[in-house]
């Protein structure tokens, strides 16, 4: 006798399109893929791939002596290279133990809190972008210009700046470059305001925003969060304070942070933390202190030009120093700074020699985009470009 199957509903059979998502530029931020499976504009799973502008930063640096290393280090996270410059130099200044100067300290303050500036400036004018609001975006972007004139005047390049020496900087900062530094620090606040008028409470804006590419306290630290997408989940972690460098135990300043740790939240801990960074700068122009702009590290700073021509010590210094002769000590030291985007890291480890053993970066980048795929799936697709470019992940930094 044949049964009667009617009363058993067929599953329903949906059918699901993939999606390539980059590794083309102008929709990713940078040049890595996203394999979407999408159920019409919603996506259902995603799987990354990145690596396509690997370099190998850290076996390049194992071939290199320790002052060539920098130029590397600014193509990593190229929006806010000083800090990536001045992280590396403090890296080997652990190794060697030399003493800095307070003078130093502060002038890398200022520089590293523009930096910051810079680096958030460019991921918030994004994130407009991504929802439809350009304005905001050309409008900081003039200020960017700014910082980067002051880049200019301090070390002669813009982006990607080879800024400062093991034991300091080049050269002291010039009358024009402490003008530029005030106007910038005068000019700089209404814009920022208005930016904030433009986005803060725009309704269009917080809907598009509010609810999107959320992750919790928990899951942030479990992927290994830090920087302002920890933040803005609510942890207040800050390597400035929880491990101050170059005197950052000198400065009053707080930590913004989040509750909800979406797109909104991450963009209003940026827009925070440049009000905060702008307060540093004032602090630390007001208290620095005289003194000399490197420490005393012939082995590492190249002698004035009429010293060199005229003394023979500083002629053997200058010629150890250009063809990279100069040993360090044996040593394994791990230093960390609070980049633009969390904590960026330098494992180093010397044999002794005139390059390092072994170099490990900690980008913090590469550590933060494994929770990409979480964070998109059950949104839309055009949250997918928003909650990237919120979470600010540079390629430089991410595949080095």
């Amino acid at each position: 006798m044949e049964k009667d199957l009617s009363h058993i509903v067929k599953e329903e059979v949906r059918q699901y399109s993939y999606l390539n998502l980059g590794p083309t530029h102008p929709a990713t931020h940078g040049i890595f893929q996203n394999v979407l499976k999408m159920d019409g504009e919603v996506i259902i799973e995603a799987e990354s791939t990145i690596g396509y502008i690997h370099r190998a930063f850290e076996k390049l640096a194992e071939r290199r002596p320790f002052y060539q290393i920098t130029p590397i280090t600014d193509r990593m996270n190229y929006c806010s290279s000083p800090i990536n410059n001045i992280g590396w130099h403090m890296t080997v200044e652990k190794l060697v133990g030399v003493e800095i100067p307070k003078r130093v300290q502060y002038l890398r303050v200022i520089v590293m809190e523009l930096a910051r500036i810079t680096d958030h400036l460019i991921c918030n004018a994004v994130i407009g972008v991504d929802t439809g609001a350009l304005t905001g975006f050309v409008y900081l972007f003039q200020q960017r210009e700014h910082v980067y004139e002051i880049y200019e005047e301090i070390c002669g390049a813009r982006l990607t700046t080879n800024l400062g020496r093991i034991g300091g900087f080049e050269r002291d900062f010039t009358p024009k470059a402490w003008a530029k530094i005030e106007k910038f620090l005068k000019e700089f606040p209404a814009v920022l305001k208005e930016f904030e008028a433009l986005l803060v409470r725009n309704r269009i804006f917080m809907d598009r925003t509010i609810g999107v590419g959320g992750i919790t306290a928990e899951r942030a630290l479990n992927y290994g969060f830090t920087g302002p997408n920890l933040r803005a989940a609510g942890v207040d972690y800050d390597v400035r304070v929880m491990n101050p460098y170059s005197s950052y135990e000198d400065f009053n300043f707080t930590i913004p942070v989040g509750t909800q740790g979406d797109t909104y939240d991450r963009f209003m801990v940026r827009q925070n933390e440049m009000w905060q960074s702008l307060s540093i700068i004032r602090q630390a122009i007001d208290k620095i202190p005289a003194g000399p702009f490197h420490a005393d590290v012939p082995e590492f700073y190249l002698p004035p030009k009429e010293e060199v021509y005229n003394n023979m010590e500083s002629l053997i210094y200058h010629f150890k120093i250009v063809m990279g002769e100069t040993d360090v000590p044996k040593g394994e030291v791990y230093h960390s700074v609070e980049g633009g985007n969390g904590e960026l890291g330098f494992y180093l480890i010397s044999d002794g020699g005139r390059t390092p053993f072994r170099l490990h970066f900690r980008r913090p980048c590469f550590i933060y985009y494994q929770a990409y795929t979480e964070m998109v799936k059950g949104s839309m697709l055009s949250d997918a470009i928003l909650t990237m470019s919120s979470m600010n992940v540079i390629a430089g930094e991410l595949d080095a």
